[in-house]
């Protein structure tokens, strides 16, 4: 236990540090405290100003996205159960796609209406589930909410032009460019209060993943408990839509890495593991999506889809080859 989460906080520092030296300009190791508490200068704007609220935004991101897809594949027992299929992230980037199709002028954003689109978009979502009997007809249900999102987020960037589609594009894919310490500040706030609502739904969910007939003789309101669990893991969604759009299968990919890594654990420690490896892959990613292909920037969304779907066919030939040796 202790060696892992040595490895671990390893891993963590070994991260952070080279999402503030990596770019360009190169910042070495030994020029980083001078660029952090300098007064100004060229590095310390682009240490302290442009890379280290990126870098604090992604850890935010990925914590949030990592606990929403522990809460949701325990909950609804599925591990295909993500944030994607909540309609959260879809409303927040069908809401963005409107406000910029329609030329309507939101102060504060894109983050202002991609809240307000994430909470439509959730609100939908529990009321479409509202008397589901079965995690899998809340995951169909989702799926549901999500496709029409997304139809209204598809029809609305084939409504702008060419110059204001770029924009668009790049942030339904999720982004964390020109992140700034104000969205930090209300990204960290949202968050605080997400997660206290994630550990107080944490017994529900240890409940939930017994199977509804378990949960049932316990005690557990089944419905109303998933209801609740479904709201908390919405609310860590929106915490990261508003700043940074939809960033895909941060939600599946962690929570598999965290089983991998700390195997039978209790929930606490599944959802911190699960938000701690989520933070990682989140920096991970757009430390290389600003710098592989320098000086285009990618969508950080697009590499964490693209991980997932490797992530997804190793899985896939493992369950073929064990099928096949026990055959």
């Amino acid at each position: 236990m202790t060696a892992r989460v040595a490895a671990a906080a390893a891993l963590v520092l070994a991260i952070a540090a080279a999402a503030l030296m990596l770019g360009q300009p190169f910042v070495g190791v030994n020029r980083l405290w001078p660029a952090l508490s300098a007064a100004d200068g060229l590095e310390h704007v682009i240490v302290a100003h442009v890379r280290a609220p990126r870098l604090v935004l992604g850890v935010i991101a990925g914590a949030c996205l990592g606990a929403a897809g522990m809460l949701l594949q325990e909950a609804l027992r599925n591990p295909l159960a993500v944030p994607e299929l909540l309609g959260v992230s879809s409303g927040a980037g069908a809401a963005v796609g409107v406000c910029v199709a329609l030329g309507v002028s939101v102060p504060g954003a894109p983050v202002v209406p991609a809240l307000l689109g994430a909470a439509v978009g959730g609100f939908a979502m529990l009321l479409a589930v509202r008397g589901a009997t079965s995690p899998a007809a809340v995951l169909l249900i989702g799926a549901a909410v999500s496709a029409a999102c997304q139809a209204i987020m598809i029809a609305s960037g084939a409504l702008v032009d060419a110059r204001e589609q770029g924009v668009l594009v790049r942030y339904l894919l999720g982004s964390l460019t020109g992140t700034t310490w104000q969205a930090v500040g209300s990204a960290a706030l949202g968050t605080v209060v997400a997660m206290a609502a994630a550990v107080v739904v944490l017994p529900a969910v240890n409940l939930l993943r017994l199977g509804d007939d378990t949960a049932s003789a316990l005690g557990l309101r089944t419905g109303a408990a998933r209801t609740a669990v479904l709201a908390v893991a919405s609310l860590l969604v929106a915490v990261v839509a508003g700043p940074c759009g939809p960033i895909a299968w941060v939600g599946f990919f962690a929570v598999r890495i965290a089983q991998a890594w700390r195997p039978n654990t209790n929930a606490v420690e599944r959802l911190a593991w699960s938000a701690v490896l989520g933070a990682l892959v989140v920096v991970v990613a757009d430390v290389a999506a600003r710098t592989v292909l320098h000086p285009v920037e990618l969508p950080v969304g697009g590499l964490t889809a693209l991980v997932a779907v490797v992530i997804g066919l190793g899985l896939i030939l493992r369950g073929t080859r064990t099928a096949r040796s026990s055959s």
